[in-house]
């Protein structure tokens, strides 16, 4: 039970890290190409990775067994730690926030902007 309970938080741990970092990296370096300055400097990716990284443990760490994980069939030796639901997954995860820090990114000052003008108008 504690070997099956381990398994699935090292496999949680793993989705959300790599998704984190995979939209960090994208956004620092396209943000980097298109506006000629990282969106995101080298003290707030540490910032991002240390908070990521201790809540994300804390959150993993300390979820308790259920007797339900003894219900399943165990995972083989040879399947794949990240299988191909947490790479949908994770690549699903990614283009969503990527979506919304690049809206933020290029088009946020216009919308606050517009925003702004309509509360003006009022």
């Amino acid at each position: 039970m504690w070997g099956r309970n381990v398994y699935d938080s090292i496999s949680k741990f793993l989705q959300f890290q790599l998704t984190v970092n995979i939209v960090a990296v994208i956004v620092a370096f396209t943000g980097a190409c298109i506006t000629q300055d990282s969106p995101l400097k080298a003290v707030q990716m540490l910032w991002v990775n240390l908070i990521m990284d201790t809540f994300a443990s804390l959150a993993l760490a300390t979820e308790p067994p259920s007797e339900s994980l003894l219900l399943r069939k165990p995972y083989g030796r040879n399947k794949p730690l990240i299988s191909r639901t947490m790479m949908k997954n994770i690549l699903g995860h990614a283009v969503y926030q990527l979506t919304l820090i690049f809206t933020l990114l290029f088009v946020g000052e216009k919308l606050g902007h517009a925003r702004r003008s309509a509360h003006q108008r009022l």
